[in-house]
């Protein structure tokens, strides 16, 4: 537990008040409302709500209650009251004042909103795991030629590096999204009441500041009643994208798996083999990535319906927008794991390229750049290229050249084309074939060419890093906070009456 100490004292019939150690404890409902009552038990001491004298007890009271907990097999409940009540049994009813000013309410969307924002940071470093495996699986051979598809069906040829950085630039927008929905989760609704505040001079920015909030969720109705479903959505739904993107690159890796010979593969030893079939490896972890990730989406549905056309008051299931957003986490981590584990093939790749005629825009373009052909017709003629190669069985590198002659004379003349002769050499018109010369020759941004990228693989590294940074960070201001809330609830819990 990153930078959280949970108070434990000993009190005994005279003797001093001492903390004990800082314990490792579950991050369950009990401690996110023990920490809550930390928060609460040092504002309402200072701003007058309860006299020092009670302060102290119902610090003192609330510090037995968590070092009881603390024990094997304690029962650890979650619920404000339920912990009031063991809390009365050391310090008498004078202690339920903590719960001034109070609800279930907004200690419950207080709870949900510590929760949440946990697991977006956790998701959060999951997609720049995830992002760093992709990028150091395309430096193995970051300008390997390998297909890209649209429609399901081979479009053009691009490089490793190319297909790979596309998907982390992906998974660096759901980090966005994510930095985003922190900065709306990261607001607090305690001290709100019920739903009206109440006549208690409860000082919400200091909750915040003690719980590690940005700040509050300032209209109390809004902040106990609506803010959390449309943030709770907002997460999900992040969640949501971000396996959304998942579940459809797993699904290209999975087409591997029904190629005779695939170009992206996991050794053996990382497959399971079937238990009647000897030639068969099933990739166990392309299809538990697979799953992770459409579990996202039931996760997302269930936050939805359960709240959907209910009137305020009635909450949805929150835990089901947190529970969306830690599923995506997990299926970010499965990827990360596959990737660490997969393996590539580039002649394997090259030669899936170089089998069809996914080079053919290019051979269009060369003869409107360098002969001045009317795009139109060079793409009936490339056309007809393809058509007559694949019905003859002829591979790009194979297509015979007076064949491409006669093709061109035939597209010229049904455009009334003036030159009827392919004005490429056969040098000229086998290199526009070429899948590397095709890559080579890109000179859009973000395009596959080399030099672009390099320069997108760097800037996706350094992209990473900054995301780092601000995780670190935010990790960081949450952890100062739970010193900052410890220190202030030591010192009650140790002050002299």
């Amino acid at each position: 537990m990153r930078g959280v100490r949970c108070v434990a004292v000993v009190l005994a019939v005279g003797a001093a008040v001492q903390p004990v150690r800082a314990q490792e404890a579950p991050k369950d409902g009990f401690h996110w409302m023990s920490e809550i009552n930390k928060a609460s038990a040092v504002m309402v001491r200072e701003t007058g709500i309860v006299p020092d004298d009670l302060g102290i007890a119902i610090a003192r009271s609330l510090a037995r209650v968590i070092d009881d907990q603390s024990r094997p097999d304690a029962a650890r409940p979650g619920d404000v009251i339920a912990i009031e009540n063991l809390m009365r049994a050391y310090g008498g009813p004078d202690v339920s004042r903590l719960h001034s000013g109070r609800s279930r309410k907004d200690t419950g969307a207080t709870r949900e909103r510590m929760i949440l924002r946990e697991a977006v940071l956790e998701a959060a470093t999951a997609a720049n795991r995830a992002r760093t495996s992709l990028l150091a699986f395309a430096r193995q051979d970051p300008h390997a030629i390998v297909p890209a598809y649209t429609e399901g069906v081979q479009a053009q040829p691009v490089s490793l590096g190319h297909y790979l950085t596309a998907y982390a630039e992906a998974l660096g927008r759901g980090v966005d999204r994510l930095r985003y929905v922190y900065g709306e989760v990261n607001r607090s609704p305690l001290g709100s009441g019920a739903l009206g505040t109440s006549s208690f001079p409860v000082d919400r920015p200091r909750l915040a500041d003690l719980l590690g909030f940005d700040g509050v969720t300032e209209n109390s109705m809004d902040a106990t009643l609506i803010a959390d479903n449309d943030t709770g959505a907002m997460a999900a739904g992040v969640a949501n994208t971000i396996a959304f993107t998942l579940g459809r690159f797993v699904t290209e890796i999975s087409a591997q798996y029904r190629m005779t010979k695939p170009w992206m593969l996991l050794g053996e030893d990382l497959t399971t083999a079937s238990s009647i079939m000897p030639q068969k490896r099933n990739p166990d972890i392309v299809n538990d990535t697979h799953l992770a990730a459409s579990q996202v989406f039931a996760h997302y549905d269930a936050f939805i319906m359960s709240g959907h056309n209910f009137p305020n008051g009635l909450l949805p299931a929150r835990d089901e927008a947190t529970a969306a957003v830690v599923q995506a986490a997990l299926a970010l981590d499965l990827l990360t794991e596959l990737f660490e584990n997969l393996n590539f093939d580039a002649e394997r790749a090259l030669a899936e390229v170089a089998a069809e005629y996914s080079t053919a825009t290019e051979l269009a373009d060369v003869l409107q750049r360098e002969a001045d052909v009317p795009f139109r017709v060079g793409h009936h003629f490339a056309s007809l290229v393809v058509t007559h190669g694949r019905r003859g069985g002829f591979v790009p590198a194979d297509f015979p050249y007076d064949a491409a002659q006669r093709l061109f004379t035939e597209a010229a003349q049904e455009f009334d084309l003036a030159a009827t002769e392919l004005p490429l050499s056969e040098e000229r018109f086998r290199r526009s074939l070429d899948a590397r010369a095709m890559v080579e020759a890109s000179r859009g941004l973000g395009g596959p060419q080399p030099a672009e990228v390099d320069r997108m693989m760097a800037a996706q590294a350094a992209a990473i890093g900054e995301d780092e940074q601000w995780v670190a960070a935010a990790q960081g201001r949450l952890d100062a906070a739970a010193l900052r809330r410890d220190d202030a609830f030591t010192a009650i819990v140790q002050a002299k009456e």
